[in-house]
């Protein structure tokens, strides 16, 4: 019970924060730069009287705003498991071969070179249409060396469309059956019902102890690690003796 103890000490957190409300996509998109009107027409181009189609998690960076983009055309030309499985598939393929690896993160390839590879690509494998224009568009404007970032946001999108909310949880050893599934249990409850809880373990000593729990883009650190940095900057700070 210790496990769910620590974990119900932060409830209160969790429940502010643990479900993000949906953000428009106009919120969502990249600005700026020569790709944007593309990825823009690309979102839109299909399907406009499905209106407003809003991601389930709001990601930042660009490449979160790619990822968004691609979701919203997804969904919109109802595409989105087979998107899905052919992003899965061209990441598998990278990870297989350093070479076709290497060769989406090498800037000194020619744009011309580039969209010629990835559309060939594309078509061997019998990718989606809206997959391989994506593809083409990223390849075009030499942002291919970000796909395996692109693909993982992606996937946060299609996990949380699905109802499905994936747990990192860190401690310095795995975690036994059973206080695993007190882990799951409680998360499951602080959550909600209505969306599966999956929890992934990752192992890192340098945390001493305790555990840290991120979803959704928040995190709960309770790690030994952490509480003490928070003692030694307590210890730290000048004692005011005058109002002792």
């Amino acid at each position: 019970m210790a496990l769910a103890g620590r974990i119900r000490s932060g409830i209160s957190f969790f429940k502010t924060i643990a479900v993000s409300d949906s953000v428009s996509s106009a919120r969502s998109y990249p600005s700026g730069r020569p790709l944007i009107p593309a990825l823009r027409d690309y979102a839109t181009a299909s399907a406009q009287k499905t209106g407003n189609v809003k991601v389930p998690v709001a990601l930042v960076g660009e490449s979160g705003n790619f990822a968004s983009w691609l979701y919203i055309a997804a969904v919109k030309m109802n595409s989105l498991e087979k998107i899905e499985s052919d992003l899965s598939e061209l990441v598998e393929a990278m990870k297989t071969s350093p070479t076709f690896s290497q060769f989406t993160k090498d800037p000194s390839v020619p744009r011309e070179t580039r969209l010629a590879a990835i559309v060939d690509v594309c078509d061997k494998a019998k990718f989606a249409e809206p997959t391989k224009n994506f593809l083409s568009l990223l390849a075009e404007n030499g942002k291919l060396k970000n796909l395996d970032v692109i693909v993982k946001k992606f996937m946060q999108l299609t996990t949380a469309h699905r109802g499905d909310v994936k747990v990192l949880v860190t401690t310095v050893m795995p975690l036994p059956p059973a206080e695993e599934k007190e882990l799951k249990d409680t998360l499951q409850e602080i959550i909600g019902e209505g969306k599966k809880v999956t929890v992934e373990q990752k192992i890192d000593p340098s945390i001493y102890g305790g555990l840290i729990v991120e979803f959704q883009q928040k995190v709960l650190d309770m790690s030994i690690r952490t509480r003490a940095q928070q003692m030694e900057r307590l210890l730290r700070e000048p004692v005011d003796f005058t109002n002792l």
